[in-house]
């Protein structure tokens, strides 16, 4: 039997007609249009007749010498007549379609493909019929346009005889064959290469279980929701039995998905040791389009940047010169390629994934509705995929954020003072929506849950409609300050209308004033399960992993689960020993306990702790002002000058700063091309000299680095991680108290304890490693704390500012 190759026909047209610039002052807000169309499809269609039939699934299989190629699309509407049909393509826009001169190339050669594909499947019912009367029989195509504003429907009409479809199609695939022939000759090499290969190290223990554990989930086309601690080698153990899965032909292609940077290289390098076993699988790492840029601020339109000038004209050829010579796409390779032949890197990137078995990205890429890939997920399609999630603990956070939306009642004001001497359209619909907003802010005093916002949302349509003309009349122009602020608050109206229309019983509404005067007015998805699940089931199989996902059931949920998919603990294969863990039953950081007296003795805590050993140790605190306020004291009354430095994170680090602050703990390993200046000013730290970092927990140091052996040597985390009180907080708990009666629990305990254990997971990294964590808070010894601590967490001590010295020395004389 042939291998079958897949492509959809949006992918073929878009890929192969492709040309011009990059022009986002085209291009951006009618994007952003075309992707809330649904609506308007099914309006439309059900205003259709009997003879027409909706939503009709078309496949063109191709038989080439050593592969079959299948196309696959889903035309809107045929419609079906006593003398033939026609074919109807459906486009929602807020364009004003009185304007338009014709359909958009790209529209009308979908449109002309699922034409030919029907007529096809209709020839080959009446093969009876002679030649001549196929090849001129003609085939109606029908371009619907309608505005998603008003309603308004513009049509265009073409028709073509059989035997021109005909030869337009096959000349589409005559210039496809040379990709498909690439694609091909890749996964031939790619599947030999999958069943060669082996597990690339000796199984540690539980790891040959763990593994069959992510294969077997594969087959069943579940989710697995899977605890596995530092050590497992879990990022192999998950890496590994996909590939082997899709080996077997049980899924095409892998998402690595993630929250940070550092775990998208942890990824690279797992696919890069495959590769040095022989493994032939292409991956590609998407970076964010502002890092990878070229210019210093991103603007991708011709005028302002020479790689968006022309750049479909020459993508193609500098796709296929990198194809043909890459295996792995790294930021690196993408940007060498991307400079040779003069197109923009990020779009590259996106384009290469479509040749790639495994895509490295943000989570982003997957879950969010305006960034997700669309040549993957357009139109909610899916297909044979793989996801694996890395630190899935923060795409609870992660998920509420892109499923909520929020506007600032200032921001009308701002944009209207901009353009009251432009559009006094824009303005009028402006003043609509700040009286709405007005009237719900004389009701509000701090906070206040809403039931609706009807007369609201009426009058931001009327505004997007009015900023959707604005934007047409200037398209291509120039892009000044004004036209960039009424495209960025385009964007957040489209984004606030999409949630909108996602509203259900997951989403509570609701307006907050600042203290400053500002008004909110937020959509807050406080359970993203429901929207996450969707997008998971878009693939066959999906693995959810952290080393912190405890409770499992709190995650489930949250995350998207069903009540069949599964549930692992993977037990922590290093000796428990090796970490000594202790709890400060004298001090505590409750709010109503804060004092210079408390402040003092966590500072002796930390003096206690270090005094025992030289070393590098970690400080968590719940935030910067309670970090610096601690460390005041601890400089002033306790700091050893001599033997101790003490380094602090700040608010708002750039990547530079960041990398600086771990070189001071990895000796200078972390150091690249971008750091050099950096780390010639760092120096060795001296044997007999600790290095203390005050860090706060949750932030950028307390999870996703990676200090092994002597590197990190003991961790102080100060407060159980539970997030201050706000309203947010609030309706999470008053939501989870109705629905689950453990308001409190989902609101602020869980995710608390997840920091505290991601800040202790610093600590013990291989299995060599010997280190201490220190809990300070009183309410760490409670059974509510005690229920979420892992397994390896049996030996943990108590202990007193007092005796937390001679406690942690002794510690340091069993094994040293």
């Amino acid at each position: 039997m042939q291998m079958q190759l897949k492509t959809s026909v949006r992918n073929l047209v878009e890929f192969l007609m492709r040309s011009g610039s990059i022009d986002n002052r085209r291009a951006a807000f009618s994007d952003a249009a075309m992707a809330e169309g649904s609506r308007i499809h099914r309006m439309i269609q059900r205003r259709m007749g009997a003879g027409y039939q909706a939503e009709v699934s078309l496949k063109y299989l191709c038989r080439e010498s050593r592969y079959d190629l299948l196309i696959e699309g889903r035309a809107d509407g045929i419609i079906t007549e006593a003398e033939g049909f026609t074919v109807d393509e459906i486009k929602g826009t807020y364009r004003d379609i009185s304007r338009m001169t014709g359909p958009v190339p790209v529209h009308l050669a979908q449109a002309r493909c699922y034409a030919y594909m029907y007529a096809q499947c209709l020839q080959a019912q009446s093969a009876h019929l002679p030649a001549l009367q196929k090849a001129e029989q003609t085939i109606r195509i029908r371009m619907t346009y309608c505005n998603l504003d008003t309603e308004e429907i513009r049509y265009f009409h073409i028709e073509e005889t059989y035997q021109e479809l005909k030869s337009w199609f096959l000349e589409l695939l005559s210039q496809y064959r040379v990709w498909a022939d690439l694609e091909f000759d890749w996964k031939e090499k790619r599947q030999a290469s999958i069943r060669a290969l082996s597990f690339p190290f000796p199984y540690r223990e539980g790891q040959k279980e763990l593994a069959a554990c992510v294969y077997r989930t594969i087959c069943h086309k579940r989710k697995l929701f899977l605890e596995a601690p530092t050590g497992v080698g879990k990022t192999i153990s998950t890496v590994f039995p996909a590939v082997k899965a899709m080996g077997e032909g049980k899924a095409e292609r892998l998402f690595y998905l993630t929250a940070k940077t550092i775990t998208r290289t942890v990824a690279e390098e797992a696919f890069l040791l495959l590769r040095e076993k022989g493994l032939a699988f292409k991956t590609v790492l998407l970076t964010a389009k502002e890092k990878i840029c070229f210019l210093e601020e991103t603007a991708c339109n011709p005028e302002a940047c020479p790689y968006a000038e022309g750049h479909f004209d020459r993508i193609n050829a500098a796709l296929y010169d990198m194809l043909t010579h890459e295996v792995n796409y790294s930021r690196d390779v993408l940007e060498s390629y991307a400079q040779k032949h003069r197109v923009c890197p990020f779009e590259m990137s996106l384009d290469a994934s479509l040749f790639c078995d495994g895509i490295i990205c943000d989570y982003n890429y997957v879950f969010d509705p305006h960034a997700c890939l669309r040549r993957f997920f357009s139109d909610g399609g899916g297909g044979a995929y793989l996801f694996l999630v890395d630190e899935a603990h923060n795409l609870v956070e992660r998920g509420r954020e892109m499923y909520s939306a929020s506007l600032w009642k200032e921001e009308f004001l701002e944009l209207k003072r901009q353009l009251k001497t432009v559009d006094q359209t824009i303005c009028r619909r402006l003043d609509a929506c700040n009286r709405e907003l007005l009237a719900l802010k004389r009701e509000c005093e701090t906070y206040r849950v809403l039931e609706s916002i009807g007369p609201f949302a009426i009058a931001l349509n009327r505004l997007h409609a009015a900023l959707d003309a604005f934007l047409e009349e200037s398209e291509g122009r120039s892009s000044g300050p004004v036209r960039e602020a009424v495209l960025d608050f385009y964007f957040r109206v489209c984004h606030f209308q999409d949630m909108y229309e996602l509203l259900d019983d997951h989403y509570v509404m609701y307006t907050r004033m600042e203290e400053d005067g500002r008004f909110l007015l937020r959509l807050f998805c406080v359970d993203p399960g429901r929207n996450l699940q969707e997008r998971l089931e878009r693939g066959v199989g999906s693995i959810l992993f952290s080393a912190t996902l405890l409770p499992i059931q709190y995650y489930k949920k949250l995350l998207g689960g069903r009540a069949e998919d599964y549930e692992v603990y993977a037990r922590s294969v290093f000796d428990p020993r090796r970490c000594g863990l202790f709890v400060g039953r004298d001090v505590t950081t409750r709010y109503v306990r804060r004092s210079e007296e408390e402040y003092r003795r966590i500072a002796r805590y930390i003096y206690e702790t270090v005094k025992c050993r030289h070393g590098n140790y970690l400080i968590f605190f719940p935030s910067f002002r309670f970090l610096q306020r601690v460390y005041e004291i601890y400089r002033k009354e306790f700091w050893e000058e001599e033997t101790q430095e003490c380094i602090l994170q700040e608010g708002h680090m750039q990547e530079r700063e960041r990398e600086a602050f771990l070189c001071r703990f990895s000796g200078g390993e972390n150091e690249g091309p971008d750091f050099e200046e950096v780390i010639r000013m760092e120096v060795e730290i001296e044997e007999e000299r600790s290095l203390l970092g005050f860090c706060v927990m949750g932030g950028i140091f307390s999870e996703g680095i990676d200090l092994k052996h002597d590197r990190l040597i003991g961790a102080i985390i100060v407060g159980t991680g539970i997030p201050q009180v706000c309203p947010e907080r609030e309706i999470l708990k008053q939501y989870f108290d109705e629905t689950e009666g453990k308001g409190f629990d989902y609101a602020y305990r869980y995710p608390g304890m997840n920091k505290v254990l991601q800040s202790a997971g610093r600590v013990i990294r291989t299995a060599e490693d010997i280190g201490i964590v220190v809990l300070l808070d009183e309410r760490f010894e409670s059974p509510s704390c005690g229920r979420l601590f892992p397994r390896e967490w049996e030996s943990l001590e108590s202990v007193s500012v007092d005796r937390v010295g001679k406690r942690v020395e002794r510690f340091w004389d069993e094994w040293l």
